[in-house]
């Protein structure tokens, strides 16, 4: 059962991948000149929120955390060590820092900003917290418990 959810998981990364790669590494000619590179946090949130098209705000900033989703349920599933809060951040952040990069460096049309890779990095923490962390512990339970969690005396280590 175990090896089907990894397989699954896997097929899910590799489905997610290539709908990432479709949605942020495709070229828009027709935005360079609206292209700007972000490098403040913040600043680009802020422009949306306070910008009177609610409904391209809403795009804009719930379809950069709905992206980020998928890796926080997917990667709890694919290895016990990619389990926990800090860890989901910190593969999620170095995976987006990445595509934001090649995205700014070699797509045309499309810029580095900051706060995608923010943005992104929240949803994949939502997905953790409301799906991912039941559904790794479910399985792949910890072979020991954890340090905290052992009866003093206790010596297998």
């Amino acid at each position: 059962m175990r090896a089907l959810v990894t397989l699954t998981a896997l097929a899910g990364m590799v489905a997610f991948a290539v709908v990432l790669a479709g949605l942020t590494l495709e070229a828009s000619p027709a935005s360079v000149p609206l292209t700007h590179s972000n490098l403040t946090p913040g600043r680009s949130i802020e422009n949306y929120l306070n910008q009177p098209g609610f409904v391209d705000t809403v795009k804009q900033l719930g379809g950069n955390i709905i992206l980020g989703v998928p890796f926080g349920i997917l990667l709890p599933l694919l290895s016990l060590k990619a389990r926990g809060l800090l860890r989901v951040a910190l593969v999620t952040a170095a995976t987006m820092l990445l595509v934001e990069l090649v995205q700014g460096a070699l797509v045309t049309g499309r810029a580095f900003d900051i706060d995608d890779v923010l943005l992104n990095t929240t949803g994949a923490l939502l997905g953790y917290l409301l799906v991912g962390r039941r559904l790794g512990r479910i399985v792949r339970p910890r072979p020991r418990p954890h340090w905290w969690q052992r009866r003093l005396g206790d010596s297998s280590r």
